[in-house]
């Protein structure tokens, strides 16, 4: 299960959706998930849907990369699924027993919520798929500038969200191998109770902030000795701009929300 997780993972590629510009990504990222939640029906949706699915497919990345991920969310949706099955009771009734009541307003929120969910994580995890942490690092700055105003220093908040995604992976690998090197001693952390499962994961804990910690000040020591002061007065080698692909992007999401607007309009609402 811990080697599934895919979040913060870069793969290199020439796709169309790699060659966007960091800040384009960011942007349509942020735009995408503010349209998931605009959606209010299932022709709305299916709409998002094409659009997560379509950009998956532009990124030649491949689908069971994207689908592992899915593994460590799987109880997230079953649960917000099954808690709209069993406490929606709008709609005709599909099954009654003692207190409890399926309908279809119930199975088509729970369906409804779950394609929601499927298309947040297309969605959020291209940026990290298609985007080195150096071109995100550079992107977040760039859109950050104008904190500048407030005395913030967006390089600094750049390089902390770059440094914490690019470490997600290390630290999920760090854990796997932890808990190899717990089993083989013995532990036993897949069977007995909750609470006996929570103590199991103690002397995994432990070495993970441990090595955590290590890490960190390797790092720190890393970027001292390379001379590292900040964005200040700081050259780049690579200059970023927008390209034909980012305004064909643009035109895209903009033509994505007038057909979301649309669908809400004409018909009813799910959620």
């Amino acid at each position: 299960m811990i080697k599934d997780i895919t979040i913060g993972q870069y793969f290199p590629g020439n796709s169309f959706i790699h060659k966007l510009d960091a800040r384009t990504k960011l942007i349509l990222v942020f735009a995408g998930l503010i349209l998931i939640f605009l959606c209010r029906n299932f022709y709305a949706l299916a709409l998002m849907t094409a659009f997560a699915v379509g950009s998956v497919l532009l990124s030649r990345i491949p689908f069971g990369t994207i689908m592992k991920g899915f593994k460590t969310i799987f109880i997230i949706i079953v649960f917000s699924a099954l808690l709209q099955i069993f406490y929606n009771h709008n709609g005709t009734i599909l099954f009654e027993w003692k207190k409890i009541q399926i309908t279809t307003g119930g199975v088509n929120t729970a369906i409804f919520i779950s394609v929601r969910i499927i298309c947040l994580i297309f969605i959020s995890s291209l940026l990290t798929y298609t985007t080195s942490p150096t071109l995100l690092t550079d992107g977040i700055e760039r859109l950050l500038k104008p904190l500048k105003i407030f005395h913030i220093e967006p390089h600094t908040l750049a390089m902390m969200m770059t440094i914490a995604l690019r470490f997600i992976p290390t630290l999920i690998e760090e854990v796997d191998h932890i808990m190899a090197a717990q089993k083989a001693r013995g532990a036993d952390m897949e069977t007995g109770s909750v609470v006996k499962r929570a103590k199991a994961l103690i002397p995994v804990l432990v070495p993970l902030f441990v090595n955590s910690f290590r890490r960190a000040y390797d790092l720190a020591y890393a970027m001292e000795c390379r001379c590292y002061r900040g964005g200040s007065g700081r050259t780049r080698m690579r200059v970023m701009k927008f390209t034909y692909r980012d305004y064909i992007a643009f035109v895209i999401c903009a033509l994505l929300l007038a057909g979301i607007i649309l669908f809400n309009i004409f018909f009813e609402a799910v959620v």
